[in-house]
């Protein structure tokens, strides 16, 4: 599993992770900023990446998509920062590795985590 760090997140991310043996690549270093969602989702998708991101917007484009790929970890927080929420983070990942690799959005807050199955419906 290699993640896909939105730009939402910071890429302070991709050590953290790589600490913790989760591979990952920030959005930044593989296209523009200012990239609509569809686009990282088709990145994502089409490179084998689960999307892992701040933002919401993303469940929704799963389930107008009916998508079964790519996965989204999403976090439901104020604090986004590795040292803030970042052991949680990696907690719920390692939890769901088999879900994300088949196809889940996670939703990860500071006190649970959910999984829907992919695909959503609208």
């Amino acid at each position: 599993m290699k993640l896909l760090i939105d730009m939402n997140l910071s890429p302070l991310w991709v050590e953290f992770l790589a600490k913790a043996g989760i591979e990952s690549v920030h959005w930044s270093a593989v296209g523009p900023a200012n990239a609509p969602d569809h686009e990282i989702m088709d990145h994502a998708s089409a490179n084998g990446l689960v999307v892992f991101t701040h933002d919401l917007d993303f469940g929704g484009l799963l389930a107008s998509r009916g998508a079964r790929q790519p996965s989204v970890i999403q976090l439901r927080t104020q604090d986004v920062m590795p040292t803030g929420i970042g052991d949680v983070v990696v907690r719920a990942m390692q939890a769901c590795r088999v879900q994300l690799e088949e196809g889940a959005l996670v939703t990860i807050d500071p006190s649970r985590r959910r999984i829907r199955l992919l695909p959503l419906r609208a």
